[in-house]
């Protein structure tokens, strides 16, 4: 998948009004995710998406080597990106799903479970609920 596709499928997923938005809304997801998963884990998932997207996960990963994987559930990920996103937060999530269902889309080998079970208990509805129906966490 090229970036202008996967820009585009968010926007429209996400009922978002502009390119800039959607943008956006993939930035602040894939960084947020970017300081969860380990920096192996998210440099894996940045090789395989387009460079421009890839380099949200990539920005996150730390120099040292040792990792980000900080450690934070539901709540403070909401929180995350709806302050990287200028938007609040039951917005925030939904575009979060939206991106994760595009990036299971975009990668292969299972990916995204790997994501999944890196992830808390809790936020492991994000990954698995994908743009249309309800979440089990309360959405």
């Amino acid at each position: 998948m090229q970036h202008d596709q996967f820009i585009g499928l968010v926007q429209d997923r996400a009922h978002l009004s502009s390119r800039g938005e959607a943008e956006g809304a993939t930035r602040a997801t894939l960084e947020t995710l970017g300081e969860r998963i380990p920096d192996h884990l998210a440099l894996h998932v940045a090789a395989q998406l387009p460079t421009e997207i890839g380099e949200h996960l990539r920005r996150t990963t730390r120099a040292d080597g040792q990792g980000t994987g900080e450690h934070f559930g539901f709540d403070e990920f909401a929180h995350r990106v709806a302050e990287r996103e200028h938007t609040d937060e039951p917005d925030a999530i939904y575009h979060s799903r939206v991106v994760f269902e595009l990036v299971d889309q975009a990668t292969t080998g299972a990916v995204m479970d790997h994501v999944r079970d890196a992830l808390p208990e809790d936020l492991r509805p994000l990954v698995d609920s994908g743009s249309t129906g309800h979440m089990k966490h309360g959405e």
